[in-house]
């Protein structure tokens, strides 16, 4: 097996899920969502845009239903003994299968948690399993029951945060270099994914963010490559990663010289990230944050070029995003605690005058002040 954590580990992962069924009166979990399956045994693959399910007793049993490309995936990365493969044919039901390992296990008449929230799963296949598992059992949705565990990070999943977060410092360093007028996105975009690579990062859960001149004012990856020119504008956002923990970064950086409208921006930007980290402390809310962030952009004068979200959980993540809940927004009530993860991103984007400034680091919440993961500085960064 190739495991990335001892075994004590994620034996204390499940007992903690088992307690938090227990709480909820469910005698199980089917779950769709890769990352509650890697957090729980390890097992990873990117075949869960196919049908597969995990599926844990309340007595701390796993068994997975998973197709045959991914038998020895499980096999080589996981604790799993008991991986059981639907079949690939015509008018294939693996939800039919999956009822059949339920019956298996016992779980006939069983109240039954279910990941209904996750890419995992579809529409398709999610209406399929209610309707097969009708009258067998009853199903609760129960999406949030694995994030909530897995928003608070051990010691040992500490360690590939930290060194995820040595990755990205070392791809923004490595981009920086390769920006200049003329340059090519490609290249700086190579440049960044070689460092993390040969570093012994993984690829990302969603692609880097790169885009300049009108682009630089996406905060979505987009197809085609262009150019820099001499007087620009380039915003990066883009994680580093280490047994797929990510740790994200941020900036919107200045080729030639910055533009009044660039430096207003940026010191908006810097003051709502001073105000976001008063307030991500333990006992505050995700709601506070966002707060603290859109007074700082408000009173700057910029409500109307800033979003409506500032930041959000990272942890070990799969395509096709990295982002994690909690999310920054306004309302959100959870409430921080030590051992927490969280990127926060200051964006504005003024499509008036096309017009760009972002700002984002990964920080570590303990006992008191959020400590940043990135030893890069805040600074503007004009080439």
């Amino acid at each position: 097996m190739a495991l990335h954590f001892e075994q004590r580990e994620f034996q204390g992962r499940i007992a903690r899920a088992c307690e938090a069924l227990d709480k909820l009166n469910l005698d199980g979990l089917l779950m769709f969502a890769q990352e509650s399956m890697y957090y729980l045994c390890g097992y990873e693959t990117f075949g869960f845009c196919f049908f597969q399910c995990l599926y844990l007793g309340a007595d701390g049993r796993l068994a997975l239903l998973t197709r045959a490309p991914d038998l020895r995936q499980a096999r080589h990365t996981s604790t799993l003994d008991d991986i059981r493969v639907w079949t690939d044919e015509a008018g294939a039901t693996p939800q039919t299968q999956l009822k059949d390992m339920l019956r298996d296990l016992g779980a006939k008449g069983a109240r039954l948690g279910i990941e209904y929230d996750s890419p995992g799963l579809n529409a398709h296949y999610g209406k399929a399993v209610d309707e097969a598992l009708e009258g067998f059992c009853t199903l609760v949705a129960a999406s949030d029951l694995i994030d909530n565990l897995r928003v608070i990070k051990s010691d040992a999943e500490l360690v590939y945060v930290r060194r995820a977060a040595e990755l990205a410092d070392a791809a923004l360093e490595a981009g920086l270099a390769e920006t200049r007028a003329g340059a090519g996105e490609g290249d700086i975009l190579a440049a960044m994914h070689s460092a993390i690579f040969r570093g012994g990062g993984e690829y990302p859960g969603n692609d880097f963010i790169i885009g300049s001149g009108r682009d630089a004012l996406l905060c979505r990856h987009k197809s085609g490559r262009r150019r820099l020119s001499a007087n620009d504008q380039l915003t990066l956002e883009f994680a580093g990663t280490c047994r797929r923990y990510h740790a994200a970064l941020m900036r919107t950086i200045i080729i030639g010289e910055p533009r009044p409208r660039h430096l207003a921006m940026y010191d908006a930007c810097r003051s709502a990230l001073a105000a976001c980290e008063e307030n991500l402390i333990p006992g505050s809310t995700a709601g506070d944050v966002f707060d603290a962030h859109a007074r700082a952009m408000d009173d700057a004068g910029f409500r109307d070029h800033r979003l409506n979200a500032c930041g959000y959980s990272l942890g070990a993540s799969f395509a096709p995003c990295w982002m994690d809940r909690p999310m920054f927004y306004h309302g959100n009530p959870f409430t921080f605690a030590p051992g927490m993860v969280f990127f926060a991103h200051m964006i504005l984007m003024d499509s008036h005058s096309a017009t760009a400034m972002t700002l984002g680091r990964t920080y570590l919440l303990g006992d008191g002040p959020p400590v940043s993961l990135s030893a890069a500085s805040l600074d503007l960064v004009c080439r």
